[in-house]
């Protein structure tokens, strides 16, 4: 039952030690991975096994949960709430003067050529009293379409959320990811009408992920952009696929991460612009976290009439990892929602401040 395994990771809260719930966009398991140990193990090559917590600065080291135990649950709701909720910008009020001219000083850069694209983002404090495993229950109704998690390490913190945006999925060499980039508010209607700013935005970062791939993939698609829903937001979506020359994912991690609908183009000149100009840490939001090198069996009938030799089965490696948006932290009575937006040379500093509020609704939702 859903209730024992909420149980099951309270009580390990309680004693200090790691884990994370999660489920994946459009299921209804949610699958709970428990280290039985407060060890900080971390990544060296990608060829580990167990749940990685990265964070935006690729310099810093990753996170391994191992796993110890795996137990997993459906999450049944009575109904899927679709009921768009707007709340007050008094709220963000204290922060809209400096988020507005850290948008303004990322256009000057932007004019004088320094780069040509750079995320820019900010972090909201909100007192809290629920407790985190309300919190995500509160996701899971909420946000059927995204990756719902929350990730707890005594060494670390507790982080959780709800994303839509996927950074790589692998199957044995299959590989799959997506450029995600533009947003528009939901307003009823399902058709939204993209600006120039939006789809520059979107095609830079789809150009900058087949450009990087080129090297580690053989077969590489590109499809067409389509509109996606995630929440109160619309977004523009462009899917990757191809096949991975080696069975390593390290190289395609590093190409890939930051990408630059949570960093900029260039990577180095923006990711510094973005370190040395926002008045915060990012940790880990932006950064990515998921499944890597999960074993998964596979069935398949050999033969529809011998039963005794019907099925056999296979063994395929996959990886699952998505990038940490739509996120907070929670510290005590305090939570910390972080939210950000791409700016570009067509971008309004008062509609970059208008986007990260109606992004901060996302767990605002939940939290209010």
């Amino acid at each position: 039952m859903f209730s024992n395994l909420i149980e099951k990771a309270e009580a390990h809260f309680k004693a200090l030690k790691p884990f994370v719930l999660y489920r994946k966009p459009l299921e209804n398991t949610v699958i709970g991975l428990f280290q039985n140990d407060d060890r900080l193990n971390f990544v060296s090559d990608f060829k580990e096994q167990g749940f990685v917590f990265a964070p935006f600065d690729s310099n810093d080291k990753i996170i391994l949960l191992k796993i110890d135990e795996k137990v997993s649950s459906i999450f049944q709701q009575d109904k899927i709430i679709e009921k768009v909720i707007e709340l007050s910008n008094e709220i963000d009020g204290s922060q809209k003067e400096f988020y507005i001219d850290l948008v303004k000083k990322a256009l000057e850069s932007i004019d004088e050529k320094i780069f040509e694209k750079v995320v820019v983002s900010r972090q909201l404090e909100i007192t809290n009293q629920k407790s985190p495993f309300i919190l995500f229950k509160e996701l899971l109704s909420h946000y059927s379409a995204a990756f719902c998690y929350l990730w707890y390490h005594p060494k670390v913190g507790l982080w959780l959320g709800a994303t839509p945006e996927i950074l790589l999925r692998t199957e044995n060499k299959q590989l799959k990811t997506m450029s995600l980039a533009g947003t528009q508010k939901y307003t009823g209607s399902d058709i939204p009408k993209w600006g120039n700013k939006e789809l520059e935005e979107q095609q830079l970062v789809t150009q900058y992920i087949s450009d990087n791939l080129i090297g580690e993939v053989d077969q590489l698609k590109i499809s067409e952009t389509t509109t996606v829903r995630a929440g109160n937001l619309f977004h523009l979506r462009t899917s990757v696929s191809g096949l991975m020359k080696n069975d390593n994912i390290n190289n395609i991690i590093k190409a890939l991460h930051p990408t630059p609908a949570v960093c900029g183009l260039p990577k180095k000149t923006t990711k510094e612009f973005i370190l040395k100009n926002e008045n915060y840490s990012r940790a880990y939001y932006t950064g990515f976290l998921g499944e890597l090198n999960f074993k998964e069996e596979i069935s398949r009938s050999r033969n529809q009439r011998n039963k005794e030799n019907q099925v056999y089965k296979t063994i395929k490696n996959a990886t699952s990892l998505y990038v940490n948006l739509r996120c907070m932290q929670l510290k005590d009575t305090k939570a910390y929602i972080y939210v950000g937006g791409g700016i570009t040379h067509d971008s309004d500093p008062n509609k970059e401040w208008e986007e990260t509020v109606a992004k901060s609704n996302t767990m605002l939702k939940v939290l209010i």
